[in-house]
């Protein structure tokens, strides 16, 4: 077999319907449009438009809000940190702040802080020093030998 002899399957891929190609078509004339009227022009977009009665989604209640002042935190867990450690990434004697998690690409960037989480398992002992921390996560580090230190201000416990 040759390059110039691969062929879909027949009946794959269909052919796009020719409208307004005579009548003998069966999509001739009006073209599927129908006859007449608004939606039978060109540049019509009528999606919610219910003619000059108030829309669904304007007569129905708003519900919820967005809170200017959330703080958002990058999460990181226990194994994503001990990952870090054998590879090499990240220094186990040196202290694990924000700087060194975006260094050894644990993280992206800088949001409003780290917030440290249980998920997997830590062996390394570290000294890791972020906004806010679970219980789990902080029993986990003292049982491997390490501390966590939580920054002042916005602490998320």
């Amino acid at each position: 077999m040759k390059l110039n002899q691969i062929s879909d399957n027949s009946g794959a891929r269909k052919s796009r319907i020719r409208v307004g190609r005579g009548i003998g078509s069966g999509k001739g004339k009006t073209g599927g449009r129908g006859v007449k009227g608004q939606t039978s022009r060109t540049g019509v977009a009528i999606k919610g438009y219910e003619g000059g009665q108030m829309p669904i989604h304007m007569r129905l209640p708003k519900r919820g809000f967005n809170n200017i002042f959330r703080l958002e935190y990058n999460v990181v867990n226990l194994g994503r940190l001990q990952t870090a450690v054998d590879a090499g990434k990240l220094d186990a004697k040196a202290k694990v702040d924000t700087d060194a998690l975006i260094a050894a690409g644990v993280i992206r960037r800088a949001k409003h802080g780290v917030r440290l989480l249980a998920k997997g398992e830590l062996k390394a002992k570290l000294n890791i020093e972020v906004s806010g921390a679970s219980a789990a996560a902080k029993a986990a580090v003292e049982k491997a030998g390490g501390s966590v230190t939580l920054l002042g201000g916005e602490a998320a416990e």
